[in-house]
């Protein structure tokens, strides 16, 4: 296979990795449909360069951005980075019919430390929970969130937003109490 033909394919399947643990793993198996405005490969630094209105889907991953850019080491990946206003991604969560949406003016991810970051106005949402804030960091590793507002400024925008909707609830999930007083069938 040409080699940049090959630095291609590395990070288009590269860039589906923006999140890793919660991800369909599925969608790893699907093919990368990619479209943007113009391309670079450059073989030599290892760096592939998508411009303007990036469009990138695979499997249940829908990516948009107006520049998505991919860096590459001797063992293959090593980081993909995103940016535009926003950029945005869209992916179905493994084993439960509920998506991961997140926004951010920059998305970065190194896969050498398996970090995530979404920095600029970063929204997170899990189902009906979302998380806001000027910074948001996710190490796939340790499955670790952190959030953080904007520094050395006042209001409303500046500070960390998290909204937590309450699941519904079935018989499994009530207390002993409630339990007890459910009349029982005979």
């Amino acid at each position: 296979m040409h080699p940049a033909l090959r630095s291609l394919l590395i990070m288009m399947l590269a860039t589906a990795l923006p999140l890793p643990v919660l991800a369909e793993k599925a969608d790893r198996d699907k093919p990368v449909h990619l479209e943007a405005d113009n391309v670079t490969l450059d073989d030599i630094k290892k760096l592939s360069v998508f411009q303007g209105n990036v469009v990138l889907i695979q499997g249940t991953l829908m990516m948009r951005a107006d520049r998505i850019e991919a860096r590459q080491n001797g063992d293959g990946l090593q980081s993909v980075s995103a940016s535009g206003r926003p950029v945005s991604f869209r992916q179905k969560r493994d084993g439960v019919d509920e998506y991961i949406e997140g926004y951010a003016n920059q998305v970065e991810f190194d896969n050498l430390q398996s970090l995530l970051s979404l920095s600029g106005e970063a929204r997170l949402r899990k189902g009906d929970d979302e998380i806001r804030g000027s910074l948001i960091t996710y190490d796939a590793k340790t499955e670790f969130y952190k959030v953080a507002g904007q520094q050395n400024v006042q209001g409303p925008g500046s500070r960390v937003r998290v909204v937590i909707r309450p699941k519904p609830k079935n018989d499994g999930d009530k207390s002993p109490q409630e339990n007890k007083n459910k009349p029982v069938k005979q």
